[in-house]
């Protein structure tokens, strides 16, 4: 049992999980002055593709961070598609390029493996005097009216005025919470995602095999590709990296190799009930879950931790705990909404469709029209400066204006 003196009593805020939302949320505490812990199940970084579209909203959230010409440096444009039909390829473009203008200066997508974005987001975290903690998960809590603690797997027990679970779809946190986590999981749709090399392949396309319901998509700065394969129900894939380039060939005639990542998707959409349990919340995969299509996931969480982080930052300097209800109130139907279009475009590609209709993208995707508009702040900011403008109230104890949706 840990003694009482051995309690750390002196930290603002823990975050359970350093993937992008806790990272992004602990890189906006820190800058605020704040004393912050990051813990992380996992024993080091997560190293694959994953989540690969940086919206347009996000990169300003980026760029106000101040870390957004390193994303753009290690990132890229999406490629136009390449429809494989047959012993044709036929180039198809996804989404439309946009010209930046003052109100939009980050028009289009980019494309960053995750590895990268949590990398940017750790080298960040670093300049800011704080370490990630591997290999440490939290085991469970306890909160009162003054604070939270916490039993991390070390036996150390961590007092903090508040804690956040961006600890992804199985959080122990929300767990321990209680709450609900209302959806679904389609156990018979599975995806296959590989990170890899393919031979004889070109890098100018987003290339798809629409009758295989397969495709590979060319990452930036690098030789490999994201394989995605869907498969059919019933389908138990070899993991085996033999068995998987075996698989690709059967389905393309071409050859993968040097394999670093694998894993299986199942489509999986819930949204928590609440977002907050008293000085404990949720954002990220550990508030709602996605289907990968149309890049939402990763956004919609760091855009989470961008909302609740100035909103920490007032609440510990003074402003009223009402402010902190805001989150709930101006996240949660924004995840929702964004639950139904990665829905609504993951069930476009069904297997018994090949359809492309599915791939094609908009200004929807890009969470530009996202706002808080109608909720509690009652106000609309439009753009990242307009934020910029409101966290320089952060030590004031009144409540600054909402922040963008992003």
């Amino acid at each position: 049992m840990t003694e009482i003196h051995d309690i750390d009593v002196d930290i603002d805020v823990l975050v359970a999980g350093a993937g992008p939302t806790g990272s992004t949320l602990a890189a906006d505490l820190l800058r605020r002055g704040l004393r912050v812990r990051v813990v992380n199940k996992a024993p080091h970084a997560f190293e694959g593709s994953r989540a690969k579209g940086i919206q347009p909203r996000t990169q300003e959230v980026l760029e106000d961070l101040g870390v957004l010409n390193e994303a753009l440096a290690e990132g890229g444009p999406y490629p136009l598609a390449g429809l494989h039909v047959g012993p044709v390829t036929a180039p198809w473009k996804m989404q439309q390029r946009s010209r930046p203008t003052p109100d939009v200066p980050y028009p289009n997508i980019l494309l960053l493996p995750q590895h990268r974005t949590d990398a940017i987001l750790h080298r960040l975290l670093d300049r800011l005097g704080l370490a990630v903690e591997y290999g440490v998960a939290l085991e469970g809590f306890a909160q009162d009216a003054d604070g939270v603690t916490s039993t991390l797997s070390t036996g150390e027990l961590v007092r903090s005025k508040y804690l956040v679970g961006a600890d992804g779809g199985a959080s122990a946190v929300r767990a321990a919470t209680g709450l609900g986590f209302v959806g679904h999981t389609d156990d018979s749709d599975k995806t296959l995602i590989i990170d890899c090399t393919i031979d004889g392949l070109s890098r100018d396309r987003w290339h798809m095999w629409p009758k295989a319901s397969a495709g590979a998509c060319p990452l930036p700065h690098s030789d490999q590709f994201q394989v995605m394969i869907r498969l059919k129900p019933g389908d138990t894939p070899n993991l085996d990296h033999a068995a998987l380039a075996d698989r690709f060939h059967a389905l393309t005639r071409l050859k993968l190799r040097d394999i670093t990542w694998v894993s299986v998707f199942r489509p999986n959409v819930r949204l928590v009930e609440h977002y907050r349990q008293g000085r404990v919340f949720l954002a990220g995969d550990a508030a709602h879950v996605h289907t990968p299509a149309g890049a939402q996931g990763l956004n919609t969480g760091v855009q989470d931790a961008y909302n609740l982080g100035w909103k920490l930052a007032q609440a510990i300097a003074g402003a009223p705990d009402s402010l902190l209800d805001s989150y709930e109130a101006e996240r949660l139907p924004i995840a929702a909404g964004v639950l139904g279009k990665s829905s609504e475009l993951y069930q476009s590609l069904s297997l018994d469709k090949h359809s492309v209709a599915g791939l094609k993208r908009g200004d929807e995707e890009r969470q530009l029209g996202l706002t808080y508009q109608g909720g509690p702040g009652r106000r609309r900011v439009p753009n990242c400066a307009a934020s910029r403008s409101a966290a320089g109230a952060e030590s004031t104890a009144t409540a600054s204006p909402t922040t963008p949706a992003g």
